[in-house]
């Protein structure tokens, strides 16, 4: 056996009990935004803080087949606090979608219609709107992407704009995040 076949076996092997010692976790979000326990952590979120956050929704799937990974990564957030120690209940998560994540909120059918594949995010938007996350969408990005009045996800609501969620949440107090 030669040098580099045995270190890429070794390499293989360590990956591979890593990979058994780390499995994805999601307290919060089931099935969606898999995160890792680190045993070394040292700092964890204040779990006796109430996290009000306001999740600017910008990006979209490289293909529509494909789940947004920006609202993966919503998931994710709400996790990782979650393995953190901070209760789902102290999570209080505005997502505002729009501009290249606009077809995400659009229902099966009309996705089905439009990019002729299911949603791949519909389970995703349910199980972030079971999480508590209040799922809006942006009026001026459905008429200008040309996807209004279409049948949209049942859990997302239609507001006026982006721009007057992300200023109203801001001014009550939520922390503004970017996806």
């Amino acid at each position: 056996m030669t040098r580099f076949t045995f270190a890429f076996l070794l390499i293989g092997i360590s990956h591979f009990s890593i990979a058994q010692k780390f499995s994805p976790q999601h307290p919060i979000v089931p099935e969606f935004g898999g995160i890792y326990a680190i045993p070394e952590v040292e700092k964890n979120p204040d779990n006796a803080l109430t996290y009000r956050i306001v999740i600017d929704v910008t990006q979209g799937a490289e293909k529509s087949d494909e789940i947004n990974p920006s609202l993966n990564n919503i998931a994710r957030m709400l996790n990782l606090h979650g393995l953190g120690g901070v209760p789902k209940e102290k999570m209080e998560v505005v997502a505002v979608i729009h501009s290249l994540a606009t077809p995400t909120v659009l229902a099966n059918e009309a996705y089905q219609e439009k990019f002729g594949c299911d949603n791949p995010n519909d389970e995703l938007i349910r199980a972030l709107s079971e999480a508590g996350v209040s799922l809006f969408v942006c009026g001026q990005s459905l008429l200008a992407r040309n996807f209004y009045p279409q049948p949209l996800h049942p859990d997302i609501t239609v507001s006026i704009s982006a721009l007057t969620i992300q200023t109203e949440y801001q001014q009550k107090g939520y922390a503004l995040l970017k996806f």
